[in-house]
């Protein structure tokens, strides 16, 4: 058996083209959905996020905002920020790019983001919802996931759905929306992390196994069933001098080796990371929408 590629770029572009007619009918009532950044620092990856996001908003017919300030900036200043954008009525949705300077208190950032606009999905008011099943905003990397999955034909419920990996931003998500009522949910949810005994025999009862460890091919062939479904959630750079750029890109799974017994797989690159962008977008128009009713 060889796996099937769920390609990241396939499904997102079936989703930006739905985006696009809800953008048209919010512009037909005189709404251009806005999106805005802010990036503290100069954190080369943060930087190529940013530029990426600001580039599908154009793309997509958004208006895009993109702040930019310098690693100094103090805590007082970035709040300010937020609370200026938190009363912007042309900026339905934004975010804060993550990691903010070591002197400056993460969670006090977030808490101040008007959960409204929380198109990161982050705020403690949002995460609830998100817990309870009424969500405003789904985390866009989980959410992506999960639409790969429906979007696939994956069946969900009553599968056994193992996450490899406990962080705020994919673990506990992901975790808490397969566990929901509904489309692309109904699963019976393990969580296994760097303290769990016997890691590998709990994987491998994964029907559906998705691995955000951050540990390049952590996951290795006989740690997966035959047959599941494999989503690598991780991007790893590790060297290769035969590559021109002497390094490239893996996921957290052993690509070449668990791609032969799983059914479907997600690759690295050109897997899951497409989809996170895709669905902030989606979650930004879903913003906007809310605000005209």
């Amino acid at each position: 058996m060889t796996a099937k590629l769920i390609l990241g770029k396939e499904v997102s572009e079936e989703i930006y083209g739905e985006l696009r007619q809800r953008i048209e009918a919010l512009k037909a009532r005189g709404v251009t959905p806005g999106l805005a950044v802010v990036l503290v620092g100069d954190d080369p990856a943060s930087q190529v996020y940013v530029r990426k996001k600001g580039e599908m908003c154009e793309e997509l017919g958004m208006r895009s905002t993109t702040i930019v300030m310098p690693k100094e900036t103090t805590q007082e200043e970035l709040l300010r920020k937020v609370a200026e954008l938190n009363a912007d009525p042309s900026i339905h949705g934004y975010l804060v790019q993550l990691p903010l300077p070591d002197h400056i208190d993460e969670e006090a950032v977030i808490d101040a983001i008007d959960p409204s606009k929380d198109v990161d999905c982050f705020h403690p008011s949002n995460v609830g919802r998100m817990l309870i099943g009424d969500p405003d905003f789904l985390p866009a990397t989980p959410a992506g996931v999960q639409q790969m999955l429906v979007r696939s034909g994956i069946e969900t419920a009553g599968r056994h759905v193992v996450v490899v990996g406990r962080s705020n931003i994919v673990g506990k998500p992901m975790a808490a929306m397969m566990v929901q009522r509904g489309a692309g949910a109904d699963s019976t949810v393990t969580v296994v992390h760097s303290k769990t005994p016997n890691l590998a025999e709990i994987t491998s009862t994964a029907d559906i196994l998705v691995v955000a460890i951050g540990k390049p091919r952590f996951i290795t062939a006989d740690m997966v069933k035959e047959g599941a479904v494999v989503i690598d959630v991780g991007t790893n750079r590790i060297q290769d001098p035969t590559h021109p750029k002497g390094s490239r890109l893996v996921g957290d799974v052993d690509f070449d080796a668990v791609k032969e017994k799983a059914s479907y797989i997600t690759p690295v690159p050109g897997g899951v990371g497409p989809m996170t962008i895709c669905m902030l977008m989606a979650n930004a128009v879903r913003a906007a929408e809310r605000v005209v009713g």
